[in-house]
């Protein structure tokens, strides 16, 4: 959090800009620049009034629910010792919440809801917990539409025998601009909307709250996208409006070439504005390393008013970095505040309702249970190393179209390995082992479902079969991956004891994935048979061993915690046998004689017998 004196400091500088601008903003401008940006609303409601806060009960007189609010970081609110209580602040106005920040003290809860209302009455949750550990815990809200006046934690279930307890609960953001026959920033704590973003601390939420670092430095509150030159971000003003100016407030991975749009529907966007040639070549020369690099000030004064209810920054090229040398770096684009200047919008711009899980059963899309004497090629497609894939993950095998690595048998798929030193050629790479990877790209590309499928896995380090979905659009250059988003119903690195599932996108990808480890119970091992399978619906992913709930992963604390949920198009299945590499070797710290994969696992696959079995694979949808 920026301290009082700094945001003293941005009321006073919050116009000065560290780089040129495009056009001067006229002095109407200054006025809203910093007022109430980055502030606990709570806390300002709270010193005002301290009848604004009221609870359930408490512990005692001295764990009264104000304290949760008086900026004291020593003192709580403890709750009586009932799961259902509560705490709620009047804020005073109704406010765009951005975000709520709870500090728990060692008696927190397991499980809880936040929520919002106008009334104080009439509750909607915006934050629901179901697995809490404490600590200090920040909920952001969007994409959801969280508006109010009061904002309340309910308890569901206390994870100590004792009363929830708060050192602090701190609510964030501010009035939206209501609609203004005068000229205003129409875009203040207005609904933003981006098509990828970096994680939920940078997301497109943060463009209209007010406020930006004087220096045009730091991880203040901004918007950033992840590495992709092909990234927009709009604000919906709430109506028709005629627009004059735009202010953008970048970071230092600022957009070299981009357009401002207009638009009467958000789906048909006409070009208002772009630099011209010399400020773009004066931009591109701008290289430096990220260390000394600042941000601009771009006001763009249109060339004659725009009319439309959204604007958008649609970016064409991103700033390089001299990151070291001798090559340049890109980062993402990233963007502190979006000013939208003229009169019109309205104060009712509102995030629309995210979408519901379907109604009706399930009924079987797709089956396979390879009985026939060969892959049925209708249905899969094989994969090969340097042809439909790349080398990934640091893996030492290559994945080759061949009866050795890829078969039926006794009614299942094979996928087996084989070593051969040196003897095979792929993607420009010589590779000692090979194995088989198929998937149903082209063949069976879907949204939402349960999927599963029974399988049998070697054991032995290094060994890493898995059963998984990929985004469709993951070949596509301005997607790719994590965005295109992963969904991994299992992965096994050779233990023989235990599993993992895992979701991957913006924000949580790689060893920052959200994922869970399961252990086979009553002494069952990866080498039997087993059942894996997620159900996919647009509010959760759920993961399944033999029916056994193993994650569960909400789309609401995806999002409020996490990041973005690219989880609402088409995927493709995945099965694959993979052999050492990064998974692998996070685990087993094996180096040599290949990473991840140790000489005793070698010897295993020069012996022949090293499979993944998969006896059946399931698709099953509603409607």
């Amino acid at each position: 959090m920026r301290s009082r004196t700094l945001l003293a400091a941005l009321a006073a500088t919050a116009l000065l800009s560290s780089g040129p601008l495009l056009a001067a903003p006229t002095p109407a401008s200054a006025a809203p620049a910093a007022v109430g940006w980055d502030t606990d609303r709570a806390a300002a409601a709270y010193a005002l009034n301290p009848a604004a806060v009221t609870a359930s009960g408490s512990e005692n007189a001295g764990t009264g629910p104000g304290l949760a609010f008086d900026g004291d970081a020593g003192t709580r609110w403890s709750s009586d010792s009932t799961d259902g209580a509560w705490i709620r602040i009047d804020l005073g106005t109704v406010l765009r919440v951005d975000r709520v920040t709870l500090d728990w003290e060692a008696a927190y809860g397991k499980r809880y809801v936040l929520e919002v209302s106008k009334n104080g009455t009439d509750w909607t949750p915006f934050y629901t917990e179901t697995a809490g550990t404490g600590g200090s815990v920040t909920a952001y809200t969007h994409p959801q539409e969280v508006t109010g006046r009061y904002v309340r934690l309910r308890g569901l279930e206390r994870a100590t025998p004792y009363g929830y307890s708060l050192w602090s609960f701190k609510v964030y953001g501010g009035e939206p601009a209501p609609a203004s026959t005068t000229r205003t920033n129409l875009a203040l704590n207005h609904p933003a909307y981006a098509n990828y973003y970096q994680d939920a601390g940078h997301s497109p939420a943060f463009l209209t709250d007010g406020g930006w670092p004087a220096s045009l430095k730091g991880d203040a509150s901004r918007w950033s996208s992840d590495w992709n030159a092909d990234r927009w971000v709009s604000v919906d003003l709430g109506a028709p409006s005629v627009i004059d100016t735009v202010d953008l407030y970048w970071e230092s991975a600022y957009a070299v070439d981009y357009l401002l749009q207009v638009s009467d529907d958000n789906r048909t966007w006409r070009t208002v504005y772009e630099p011209s040639p010399a400020d773009i070549a004066a931009r591109r020369a701008d290289v430096k390393a990220p260390s000394d690099a600042a941000g601009l000030h771009d006001s763009v004064r249109l060339p004659s008013p725009a009319t439309g209810r959204y604007v958008r920054m649609l970016g064409k090229e991103r700033r390089s970095f001299y990151n070291p040398a001798p090559a340049t770096a890109q980062f993402g684009y990233s963007l502190y505040e979006f000013q939208v200047w003229g009169t019109g919008g309205s104060a009712s711009a509102a995030y629309p309702a995210l979408p519901a899980d379907p109604s009706g059963g399930y009924r079987t899309t797709f089956f396979d249970d390879f009985t026939g004497a060969a892959l049925d090629r209708s249905k899969w497609r094989v994969v090969r190393t340097g042809t439909e894939m790349g080398p990934v993950n640091g893996e030492s095998q290559a994945y080759v179209d061949s009866p050795d690595t890829i078969g039926t048998r006794d009614g299942s798929l094979v996928l087996k390995a084989k070593y051969c030193k040196g003897c095979t050629r792929a993607g420009g790479g010589t590779y000692d082992f090979t194995s088989g990877r198929v998937d149903t790209h082209t063949h069976l590309d879907f949204t939402y479902g349960k999927v599963s499928a029974r399988m049998k896995l070697p054991v032995g380090d290094g060994f890493w079969p898995a059963f998984w979905l990929l985004g469709s659009d993951v070949d596509d250059p301005a997607v790719s991956w994590p965005a295109s988003g992963e969904t991994d119903i299992m992965e096994n690195i050779g233990y023989p004891d235990w599993t993992s599932s895992a979701l991957h996108g913006p924000g949580y990808s790689a060893d920052g994935n959200i994922g869970a480890r399961q252990t086979y119970p009553g002494g069952g091992t990866a080498d039997q048979w087993h059942t894996y399978a997620v159900e996919w619906t647009p509010t959760a992913l759920r993961f399944f061993v033999d029916d056994r709930l193993v994650q569960e992963t909400t789309r609401n604390k995806l999002e409020s915690t996490r990041g973005q949920w690219v989880f609402d198009h088409h995927q493709y299945l995945i099965l694959n046998l993979a052999l050492g590499g990064a998974y692998p070797a996070g685990w087993n710290k094996v180096t040599a004689p290949y990473w991840g994969l140790p000489q005793s696992s070698v010897d295993k696959i020069a012996s022949g017998g090293v499979q993944a079995e998969i006896d059946w694979v399931r698709v099953e949808q509603k409607g």
